[in-house]
C-alpha cells in the first residue's frame, strides 16, 4: 500500500512539474552600447506575463518565464526619460503608459517587434521579427535547445537608422533614431496592404519594403512577407538580443534616467531545485516502509 502511495505521489509530482507552469524561458540581452527599455505585450486570450517593461543596461540580460501556449511580442524602447512629475516616456517604441511598465499597451510605431505564438499548430512555436511597423533598433531571436521546424535565428542585425530613406527617417536633432514604415509615412493602401491591396495577390513588395528586406533578409518587411520571415521550433527557450552586432551609432540621451533593476530568474532553475528536494523526500518516505 505504501508503495502505491509513493508511486502516486511521484506521478502527480512529475505531472505538475512538466505539464506546464511555464513552457519557455526568454532571455533578453542588451548588446547595445546604450540603455534599452524592453516592453512586453501578451496577445488577447493568453496569460499575461510580468514584467511588462523594465530597464536593461548595456551588457545586461534578464530572463522571463513564459506560460504554455502564450502569444505576444517583445520590443525595445530607446531614449527614455522620467520627468520631475514621474512621467516616463521614450522617444522610440514608447507604449504610452507613462510608466516603466507597459501594463497591456503595445509599442507606438516605428518599432522593431519580436512576435511569438507558442505551442501552436502541430505543437510548434511560431516566431518572427517584424519591421512592418517600422524599425528602431537591431534585434535577433535565437532558439535554444529546440527541434523540428525551421528552428534557426531570425531578425535584423543591421543598424538601419543612419541609412533609412529620408522620407521614412525619424530624427532627434540631426541624428536618425528610427525608420518609419512606408504605410505610416504615406498612408497609401498599396503600402499598408489595405483596401484593394488587402490580399497577398494585390499587395506586393515596394522599394521601401525592399530596403528593409535587403538589409534584414530574415525579418518581415511588409504584411505578406511570410515565406522567408516566419520560423518554427518545438521545445525551445529563446534568446532575444538587442544590437547583436554592437553599434555605437545611437546613444541614449539619458541612459540612467530610470534606475530600476529587475532580478528575475528563469523558473526552470527553481523547478529543478524543487524536483531534487521532492525526490529526496520521496526516497526517504519510501524507505520508511
Amino acid at each position: 500500500m505504501a508503495t502505491l502511495q509513493v508511486s502516486f505521489v511521484l506521478v502527480m509530482f512529475f505531472l505538475l512539474l512538466f505539464s506546464g507552469a511555464h513552457s519557455s524561458t526568454f532571455t533578453i540581452v542588451n548588446k547595445c552600447s546604450y540603455t534599452v527599455w524592453p516592453g512586453l505585450l501578451s496577445g488577447a486570450g493568453t496569460p499575461p506575463i510580468s514584467p511588462t517593461g523594465f530597464i536593461l543596461q548595456p551588457g545586461a540580460s534578464t530572463a522571463v518565464s513564459v506560460p504554455t501556449s502564450w502569444s505576444g511580442r517583445f520590443w525595445g524602447r530607446t531614449f527614455c526619460t522620467e520627468d520631475s512629475s514621474g512621467k516616463f516616456s521614450c522617444l522610440t517604441g514608447d507604449c504610452g503608459s507613462s510608466a516603466l511598465e507597459c501594463s497591456g499597451s503595445g509599442a507606438i510605431p516605428p518599432a522593431t517587434l519580436a512576435e511569438f505564438t507558442l505551442n501552436g499548430a502541430g505543437g510548434l512555436d511560431f516566431y518572427d521579427v517584424s519591421l512592418v511597423d517600422g524599425y528602431n533598433l537591431a534585434m535577433m531571436v535565437s532558439p535554444q535547445g529546440g527541434t523540428g521546424g525551421n528552428c534557426t535565428s531570425a531578425g535584423c542585425a543591421a543598424d538601419l537608422n543612419g541609412d533609412c530613406p529620408l522620407e521614412l527617417k525619424v530624427v532627434d536633432g540631426t541624428e536618425g533614431v528610427a525608420c518609419k514604415s512606408a504605410c505610416a509615412a504615406f498612408g497609401d493602401p498599396k503600402y499598408c496592404c489595405s483596401g484593394a491591396y488587402a490580399t497577398p495577390n494585390t499587395c506586393k513588395p515596394s522599394s521601401y519594403s525592399e530596403f528593409f528586406k535587403t538589409a534584414c533578409p530574415t525579418a518581415y518587411s511588409y504584411a505578406y512577407d511570410d515565406g522567408t520571415s516566419t520560423f518554427t521550433c518545438a521545445g525551445a527557450d529563446y534568446v532575444i538580443t538587442f544590437c547583436p552586432t554592437p553599434s555605437t551609432s545611437v546613444k541614449s540621451s539619458n541612459p540612467m534616467a530610470v534606475d530600476i533593476s529587475v532580478g528575475y530568474r528563469p523558473v526552470s532553475s527553481a523547478l529543478i531545485g524543487s524536483a531534487i528536494t521532492t525526490l529526496a523526500a520521496i526516497w526517504q518516505l519510501q524507505h520508511l516502509f
